[in-house]
């Protein structure tokens, strides 16, 4: 090796390189003990480590940065949460052996907030900071930070907001810096993009930032481009998974550093690393978007009432609904609601008709109930076309036709051989391909829902246009040439559910000469449409912004919304509903809203009348007679059985200090896993069960603490199985 150059006479000397032996380290003279978070997802690690700082990173290793220390033999990452003068280890302390990134990404507040999320989950720290923190990029770190020209806050216009009696009062209380907190209905057809964006402006007015958080891709488009408009393009940004990890990240340190004050984001973009927060925005908080589907599998909305507790924001629950929780916050007097008096809901929603509403109705057209779309949803969509505007058809079912039923009493139904669903294959794709082939009399079609006009009304007959197609198993591919329903005998055949791809094609020809745009369900999501008359038909979550709002609105097929076996089935069904009607002009534009499905059902109600409010507050009260969250704290155990019962007997041991008033419900054993398309019979081994814990809300705190206490036992003995627990579950057996 050649040997070092010595520095020239009189020029400077070359500052000396750290020893690389570990062994002449030496530690830092000031704080040299660090605290360190090591990513090890094992609950009975869940803890901050001490490390000792070598001298020649004390200038580097400050609270926040990425570091890389030796845990069990091997090099791993960790984040450095503080330094320390000492540690209460007796022995000897590891070193830190590398500073990757000199770019304090963990902020005190989000490192608070991990912790506080990962405690109310029964989750360990370091899987909430995967979710927090993007992944680093070097070179995007390397690069210089863009100027950004942000121009003065200007007081924003409140016009929109005089709607709402507490509208007035929500912006002064942001603008004068105030932690509100307020759940707020907006009105039908409001613009709810430029409210929200209106609310961060009052805030930025008060010198402080703000965060708004939507469900998906294209909320956040239209929020930021509002946004945008009021506070001008370098002063707020989008973050997304959809922008790649590089600009994620590149984005996320804009934040991180100080230079954007207002963050449009999808989940993720909670922990956003923003200084001196504001306001807290959640729109849409019962989309499914909002819930992580990652251990701990925290909430959006849960997430910012912690943040907006721990850091004095305001927050802002939204939305054209209001679900079970955002109603416990209203009820519970943490928060205000925010909606229009009655007269102005009447004057801006359309009218909402409904199946069996009046008897005129019925005897107009007596096969309203049996039919798929009933003559008022044609007089309705009639009346829309010819006024010039586009009429939205939400069904919510994607595909052709997912499963048939039996014609006479409607039971799904099942292949003989393997249980599975029986289909039919798209008309123009030939034989269903089951493995008997073959060719035979088809089913013979249902005569339930006769009627005009032709081919729609004819939409509940299963064979439709391809009647010489054979039913076959979706599972095993297996042809049924000969159907019996097992429950009433019938050979009769229908359509459990028909999908958007059947729709379009009845309804183009039921209307010939109008446009037909799909959105969903297998084909491109539209973001806008424009006016003028056309067909839209669309799967609950993908309608189209209609230019100049919809002429009338059918909503097919309710009870298939509503048969679907979920604690959370009416507030979904109802939450679809309102976000396909509130696109439709107001009634005294002649905007019409039809609802296939039975006037009596409190849902159905509740659109009819346009109050979200009132039935949440149904939903909360039903919840709480029956005790389902969000009206206490329960948590689900999912597992082999002998695993959930150990678990379930370590959380209700007297000797452990159980959580009070703590309830087991189950087990029960969950469907068996999938293989190849379809259910197939599981071995012993194979076996699931499911169990709930159930504790008063005032006990939520230790109960999660209980569980991540007995999965930490668990983990600690290397047991085998793997547990899930996840709390407040949709899930409820």
């Amino acid at each position: 090796m050649s040997s070092p150059v010595p520095a020239r006479s009189g020029g400077a000397v070359r500052a000396r390189r750290p020893a690389r032996n570990r062994g002449e380290w030496q530690p830092a003279e000031e704080l040299p003990v660090a605290r360190v978070v090591v990513d090890v997802a094992l609950p009975h690690l869940d803890r901050s480590f001490d490390y000792r700082v070598p001298s020649h990173l004390a200038d580097a290793a400050v609270p926040g940065v990425r570091v890389r220390v030796r845990f069990a033999g091997r090099l791993l990452d960790g984040y450095l949460l503080e330094r320390a003068a000492d540690s209460a280890h007796g022995g000897r302390l590891a070193w830190v052996e590398k500073v990757v990134s000199p770019e304090p990404v963990l902020t005190p507040a989000v490192a608070g907030l991990a912790r506080a999320v990962a405690d109310r989950y029964a989750g360990v720290l370091a899987d909430v900071l995967r979710l927090a923190i993007p992944a680093r990029h070097a070179r995007v770190e390397s690069e210089k930070s863009r100027d950004r020209s942000v121009p003065d806050p200007q007081s924003p216009d409140r016009t929109g907001w005089d709607a709402y009696p507490r509208g007035g009062a929500l912006l002064d209380a942001l603008a004068g810096g105030r932690a509100a907190h307020a759940v707020w209905q907006a009105l039908p057809g409001e613009d709810w993009t430029a409210r929200l964006a209106e609310a961060a402006a009052a805030t930025r007015t008060a010198g402080r930032s703000a965060l708004l958080v939507v469900p998906d891709q294209r909320d956040v488009d239209r929020l930021h481009a509002a946004c945008v408009a009021v506070l001008g393009e370098d002063a707020v940004v989008a973050l997304t998974a959809d922008l790649g990890p590089a600009e994620r990240y590149r984005r996320w340190l804009a934040v991180c550093r100080g230079s954007v004050r207002v963050v449009v984001g999808t989940r993720s973009a909670a922990f956003a690393p923003l200084g001196e927060l504001g306001l807290l925005v959640v729109w849409d908080d019962g989309d499914d978007s909002h819930s992580e589907p990652r251990a701990p599998y925290p909430q959006v909305r849960d997430v910012l009432v912690l943040r907006a507790h721990r850091e004095g924001a305001a927050l802002l629950v939204a939305g054209f609904a209001r679900t079970a929780e955002a109603q416990l916050l209203v009820t519970s007097g943490w928060a205000s609601p925010v909606v229009a008096d009655r007269s102005t809901v009447r004057a801006r929603a359309p009218r909402v008709t409904a199946i069996g509403e009046s008897d005129t109705q019925l005897v107009r057209d007596p096969a309203a109930r049996a039919a798929r779309v009933p003559g008022v949803a044609f007089e309705a969509a009639r009346a829309a076309l010819q006024a010039g505007r586009p009429v939205l058809v939400q069904v919510p079912r994607s595909g052709y036709m997912p499963f048939l039923a039996c014609g006479s009493c409607r039971e799904a139904a099942r292949c003989r051989h393997c249980a599975g669903p029986l289909g039919l294959p798209r008309p123009g794709t030939g034989p269903a391909g089951g493995r008997d082939g073959g060719s035979g009399p088809g089913p013979r079609r249902s005569t339930d829902s006769p009627g005009e006009p032709g081919p729609a009304r004819g939409a509940s007959g299963a064979a439709g246009d391809g009647a010489g197609a054979l039913p076959a198993c979706r599972w095993c591919g297996r042809a049924e040439p000969a159907f019996r329903c097992g429950s009433c005998g019938s050979r009769r055949l229908r359509a459990g559910v028909i999908g958007a791809g059947r729709t379009a094609e009845e309804l183009g020809r039921a209307f010939p000469g109008v446009t037909v745009r799909a959105s969903g369900g297998g084909t491109p999501v539209l973001d806008d449409v424009p006016g003028g008359p056309s067909l839209v038909i669309a799967t609950p979550g993908a309608e189209p912004v209609a230019d100049g709002g919809y002429g009338a609105a059918l909503l097919l097929d309710g009870w298939a919304m509503l048969a679907r076996p979920d604690l959370r089935v009416a507030e979904e069904t109802l939450r679809r509903w309102f976000a396909a009607a509130a696109g439709v002009v107001p009634h005294g534009d002649g905007g019409r809203v039809v609802v296939v499905a039975e006037s009596a059902i409190p849902t159905v109600q509740a659109l009819v009348r346009w109050d979200p409010a009132g039935h949440a507050e149904g939903e909360l009260a039903e919840r709480t007679d029956v005790g389902f969250p969000p009206a206490v704290r329960m948590a689900a155990v999912e597992g082999p059985p002998a695993a959930v019962a150990e678990l379930c007997d370590a959380v209700l041991d007297p000797d452990r200090d159980p959580p009070e008033g703590v309830e087991l419900l189950g087990p029960v054993e969950i469907d068996p896993p999938e293989r190849g398309g379809g259910p197939v019979a599981a071995g012993r081994d194979e076996i699931r069960e499911r169990a709930l814990l159930r504790v008063p809300r005032r006990a939520g705190r230790r109960l999660a603490a209980a569980l991540h206490e007995a999965q930490a036992v668990r983990t600690a003995r290397k047991a085998p199985e793997t547990v899930r627990v996840w709390l407040d579950p949709d899930e409820i057996d």
